[in-house]
């Protein structure tokens, strides 16, 4: 009987462990024509495109405001995108360890191009290159603006309803 019992408790807690495991968010890794791709969307979408990294205070001060717009509009054509300007080969050591701690569950890229020359004007060319910054857009209405700098929840709430289908 007592065999059979640690046997049901080690099922249950491997079980357990996956089932948080599956649970857990994935940064995918992605190139600046990924995410070109994304902006040239033509659908009826608004899209909130956060570009952040770890060792930036102000973008973690504001991950929580996207974090709540996730929440609050997955249901409706708004999609929350965190875009990490970190280091690749910190994905494992930094990022991950901070996406789980969090437990962020809007949708994690990590940004492959370490040479912000290159593609950051394409992105806005009124852009430095500073961060946090945020764009928010729906082609298919035509609507576009660039925040860059720290936003409040207040301030995302009001672009997000401007902007929302």
């Amino acid at each position: 009987m007592m065999k059979h019992l640690k046997q049901f408790m080690l099922a249950m807690a491997l079980g357990l462990f996956v089932s948080t495991a599956a649970q857990a968010q994935e940064v995918t890794t992605i190139k600046f024509d990924q995410l070109q791709e994304l902006r040239q969307s033509p659908h009826d979408t608004l899209y909130v495109v956060n570009f952040w990294a770890t060792w930036c205070k102000p973008c973690i001060k504001e991950m929580p405001y996207f974090e709540a717009a996730h929440a609050k509009y997955k249901d409706q054509p708004v999609r929350v995108i965190l875009v990490s300007m970190d280091a690749v080969q910190d994905k494992e050591k930094r990022v991950m360890p901070f996406v789980q701690k969090r437990k962020l569950q809007s949708r994690l890229y990590l940004l492959d191009e370490p040479d912000g020359n290159t593609w950051i004007d394409r992105i806005e060319p009124k852009w430095s290159g500073a961060i946090p910054a945020t764009m928010f857009f729906n082609n298919k209405r035509k609507q576009y603006e660039f925040v860059e700098r720290e936003i409040s929840q207040e301030e995302l709430q009001e672009l997000i309803n401007k902007y929302k289908p």
